[in-house]
């Protein structure tokens, strides 16, 4: 994409796009939205980059692979869901424990908001692959085969 005015808003919305997918993954753990809502704003966010920069800038925008974020999604997901069953309890239980935080007082942690961190980190990595993918065989097809 060759506009002026993308290539110049998209430095300024992407970060706000960041921080509003985290808070949206932080506040789906006790209201609506959560891992997946969030995970797919902060792939718009990417994408945006994508499609103003192109795919090698928003590749190293990103600094991880999204086959990285794939699999640490993955595996915090299903860490946090056989957590229970080290406590002798079924598989997905919420677990929780208070945490003292500075200024905050006592925190309630649990399993669900590790569970929606990995499904965020999921559809982050599988939605940026698919889009890198599609992005890069439409510069294939552009530029014709070698």
């Amino acid at each position: 994409m060759n506009s002026y005015l993308i290539r110049m808003t998209v430095p300024w919305l992407c970060p706000f796009l960041l921080v509003m997918s985290i808070w949206i993954l932080l506040r789906g753990h006790n209201a609506p939205g959560g891992g997946f809502i969030g995970g797919l704003v902060a792939a718009a966010a990417i994408a945006f980059w994508c499609f103003a920069r192109g795919v090698e800038d928003a590749k190293r925008w990103m600094r991880v692979s999204p086959l990285h974020l794939m699999i640490a999604g993955v595996s915090t997901a299903l860490i946090s869901g056989l957590m229970p069953m080290f406590a002798g309890k079924p598989m997905l239980t919420a677990l929780w424990h208070k945490v003292e935080v500075p200024l905050l007082g006592k925190l309630p942690l649990g399993t669900p908001i590790l569970f929606d961190i990995g499904v965020f980190f999921a559809v982050v990595g599988v939605t940026t692959s698919i889009l890198f993918s599609l992005e890069e065989f439409e510069l294939w097809n552009r530029s014709g085969p070698s």
